[in-house]
């Protein structure tokens, strides 16, 4: 049972945790010292249990890290701003007022335009490498290209 005294069922220890989301234990407490991963649910005992929803969050951390090669800084930006379009779904009211939802539309809206800069900022910078590998590799083609032709005229005496 938790600290709290709610029902724990589906949540795990950290080393399950940990195990299942393949990270390590520190992984996922650094997360938390980051505050990448909210102060999860505790035991009597002190030790860290953690809700389906703290796996999803760490799973898309791992996607943003892996596929993106976010830095933690990025990656922090990326879910707070999931965090915020996330308190707008959950304070959504259907009785609100046309205005009053227009205004949480247009935050969720800068939110999700923050989230494609940070995405556009890291693929332009991809890009750019890319450029620069690209035309380093070039110029090793050019150079094998212009070395074997002489080689290769240095051992025909028929050219």
């Amino acid at each position: 049972m938790a600290s709290d005294g709610s029902q724990t069922e589906g949540y795990l220890q950290i080393g399950e945790a940990a195990a299942k989301a393949d990270v390590t234990q520190r992984t996922l407490r650094y997360y938390e010292e980051k505050g990448l991963l909210k102060p999860p649910t505790r035991m009597d005992g002190g030790f860290r249990l953690y809700s389906p929803e703290d796996m999803e969050r760490v799973q898309r951390i791992k996607e943003l890290r892996d596929l993106l090669g976010f830095s933690l800084a990025d990656i922090k930006e990326m879910i707070e701003a999931e965090d915020v379009k996330e308190q707008i779904r959950t304070q959504w009211r259907r009785d609100a007022d046309v205005s009053e939802k227009a205004v949480e539309i247009r935050r969720a809206r800068e939110v999700t335009l923050h989230q494609i800069a940070l995405i556009d900022e890291k693929m332009a910078r991809m890009a750019e490498m890319r450029r620069q590998l690209d035309g380093r590799k070039q110029k090793y083609d050019s150079w094998l290209t212009a070395n074997t032709s002489a080689e290769a005229g240095e051992r025909d005496p028929g050219s």
